[in-house]
């Protein structure tokens, strides 16, 4: 059983037995500490900078060099797999930085010219081969399962790119994204 808020609860109506509709509004799922900072500058590519700067500190610490990278923002049709990463943003920032975060979901309307720019995910593959990964699958797994629908089965190594966008609703927009874009969610 999911713990997702009723109000972020849409697999219901995205679900199909080819798996989640794509339609101009995607989400992205994120920590409420990045709210304010989201509201102002749009999302950014690796827009996590307390998060970055704490673990290039941790690896600082014990001897390690931390290479940054650029990762493009991730995005999903779902606003329940969008809630189902903002709870894993809030899990990971709580290991480097205090405070009282909640899990919170950015919509994400975009232009129809920078909608084709939407690309499946299909880095995410290797996500799916780690323990967190097997989480996700757990959570999409209880979601079509909730719905009535066959859990889908996706060979990582054969799946057409599709798959990783329709199955395992996982996308990116290998840009930033400007703030009249985005949009905080609230019930």
């Amino acid at each position: 059983m999911t713990d997702t808020p009723a109000f972020l609860n849409d697999a219901n109506d995205l679900l199909t037995e080819k798996g989640f509709t794509t339609g101009n509004t995607w989400y992205h799922g994120t920590s409420s500490a990045l709210v304010d900072s989201i509201k102002e500058q749009g999302l950014k590519r690796s827009g996590d900078k307390a998060l970055k700067a704490a673990a290039k500190k941790t690896m600082a610490t014990i001897g390690n060099s931390y290479t940054e990278t650029i990762e493009p923002v991730f995005l999903t049709q779902s606003k329940a797999l969008a809630y189902y990463w903002a709870q894993q943003t809030v899990r990971n920032r709580s290991v480097r930085i205090e405070g009282d975060e909640q899990p919170v979901v950015f919509a994400v309307t975009l232009p129809e010219d920078l909608n084709t720019k939407v690309k499946p995910d299909v880095g995410a593959a290797s996500l799916l081969l780690v323990k967190e990964g097997e989480h996700f699958l757990a959570h999409l797994a209880a979601i079509y399962q909730e719905n009535g629908f066959t859990v889908p089965e996706i060979n990582l190594q054969k799946a057409d790119r599709m798959e990783y966008l329709d199955k395992l609703g996982m996308a990116y927009f290998d840009a930033d994204i400007e703030a009249s874009h985005v949009e905080l969610v609230t019930d």
